[in-house]
């Protein structure tokens, strides 16, 4: 099957982060950059994602898709089905990036990250104003799921919704934007956040790292999962948000901000902050800070995961939908040969000290073959919540290979012997041709009300034995039986 393409056009920070973006989630990517340091650039904030993004994931994620660099902007376009510009901040500059891609790909949807333009700004002189839109991200892009999806009235829905469902498909939260307005909606609200802080650190009010420590030891950490709104609605007490508004509505009229009074943007103003933002984290280089940043984001959006909250939540979703596509590739019906049970990739959190898979997720790929076979054969959550279960009775586990970071596993899965009370396995799990583990497994059949072994339900028996009559004929594993310690032989 031939992997979906995306043109990067522009290398930088955010270039590099959706390049990643795409890469990670299968699309081959092509990045077109005249620096001549982009290649390596790509590749440094490439290396980072690679650390990073996996750890949100609790599925396999896709083959990553094909990295190249065109020489052109046609050779970039050729054959893409989506164009992301994240060229400067020029608006003459990205109307003839617009022209050059039109001219060697006509129908192409270009996707612009540009900060403040307006869809209506990109598309003047275009001969296909329809297909160039905004799609803002916000840095790292690889791990911060937000994009501001802004069209104008020349886009249909049709290239709106093409636009929001590429999004959804790399793992994105798009935001459509209701009318268009320079800056969108993220951008403004952090603009006059910027002017504010500006004119503290000028007034001698704070410095840049106390501005900071207040962002991110206080009313950041509930930005992070409820946002504005909801915040002030909880501080509002049981009263809600009525009571909020009655109780801090007046300080509106307070001389508290500055927002309409900008600072003059002057070598002295830039030297002020540059200096002590240098003095704060000048220790650490940018690199270094980026993959800081990065733990920092997965630990939080995972705790957002667990709980299927904000971000968390697209996350989740986004898990579900490759999970879905995996599933489609185990088996579905008996046959004289083990079955391929569960698709797995070893990911950071599944690593030792050793940088090998560390042991407990030999048992975890373990049960994710054998809860898929009891899925197959009937006995799913949904038998389980009726009263009956099966239970691990004993388990062996052999480590016969490394597993390592990125690693992709397929866990087959073997019934040595089963009747109406039990079944005995045999897992092997597998990295391509090779078996780094196998896992022979007794698990009896349970009425978990009663506490004590019974016949499976007639159904599930049924589809069980007819696997175990299929692999009756197979030879019996190497290792089958084996005690911990005895000798091959």
């Amino acid at each position: 099957m031939t992997n979906r393409k995306a043109a990067i056009i522009g290398g930088g920070v955010i270039g590099g982060g959706w390049a990643a973006r795409f890469l990670l989630n299968g699309w081959d990517v092509a990045v077109f950059d005249p620096d001549p340091e982009a290649e390596r650039k790509i590749n440094a904030v490439l290396s980072n994602a690679r650390l990073a993004l996996p750890a949100l994931s609790d599925v396999p994620m896709p083959p990553e898709g094909k990295l190249s660099f065109a020489g052109t902007m046609a050779e970039a376009v050729e054959g893409a089905e989506y164009v992301q510009e994240s060229v400067s901040e020029r608006i003459e500059l990205k109307h003839k990036v617009y022209a050059q891609l039109q001219q060697a790909n006509p129908g192409v949807l270009i996707g612009s990250s540009t900060s403040g333009f307006k869809a209506s700004d990109l598309q003047k002189g275009s001969p296909a104003p329809e297909n160039i839109i905004v799609a803002h991200p916000f840095n790292p892009v690889y791990l911060l799921p937000l994009s501001e999806v802004s069209g104008s009235e020349k886009n249909p829905p049709a290239t709106v919704e093409k636009t929001v469902q590429i999004m959804k498909d790399i793992g994105m939260f798009p935001l459509v934007v209701r009318h268009e307005i320079d800056a969108f909606i993220g951008n403004r609200f952090l603009e006059a956040v910027w002017r504010e802080a500006l004119w503290m650190l000028k007034d001698g009010i704070a410095t840049t790292e106390e501005i900071d420590e207040a962002i991110r030891m206080g009313f950041g950490l509930r930005w992070g999962q409820m946002g504005l709104f909801e915040t002030y609605r909880i501080a509002g007490g049981e009263a809600g948000m009525r009571h909020f508004m009655a109780q801090f509505g007046p300080t509106l009229k307070f001389p508290w901000s500055k927002l309409m009074d900008v600072p003059e943007f002057n070598e002295e103003l830039v030297d002020l902050v540059a200096s002590q933002s240098d003095a704060q984290s000048g220790m650490y280089g940018i690199r270094e800070l980026e993959r800081i940043r990065d733990q920092n984001l997965v630990g939080f959006l995972r705790v957002l995961k667990e709980r299927n909250w904000g971000a968390g939540k697209v996350l989740r979703e986004h898990d579900e939908a490759r999970a879905a596509a995996f599933h489609a590739q185990t088996d579905s019906a008996p046959k004289a040969e083990p079955l391929v049970m569960a698709h797995m990739q070893v990911l950071p959190g599944w690593i030792d000290y050793n940088g090998h898979m560390t042991e407990s997720r030999y048992y975890f790929a373990n049960s994710e073959t054998i809860d898929a076979f009891l899925r197959l054969i009937g006995a799913g959550m949904d038998y389980v919540t009726a009263g009956h279960s099966y239970y691990s009775a004993e388990t062996h586990i052999r480590h016969l290979g490394e597993a390592r970071l990125g690693d992709r596993l397929t866990g087959t899965l073997q019934i040595i012997s089963a009747d109406e009370k039990r079944f005995r396995s045999f897992v092997r799990v597998m990295r391509g041709e090779d078996c780094v583990a196998t896992i022979e497994q007794l698990c009896l059949h349970v009425d978990m009300k009663a506490g004590k072994t019974v016949a499976a339900a007639p159904e599930v028996w049924a589809k069980l034995k007819a696997i175990a009559e299929a692999h009756a004929g197979l030879p019996l594993p190497e290792g089958a039986g084996r005690a911990i310690g005895q000798k091959k032989g």
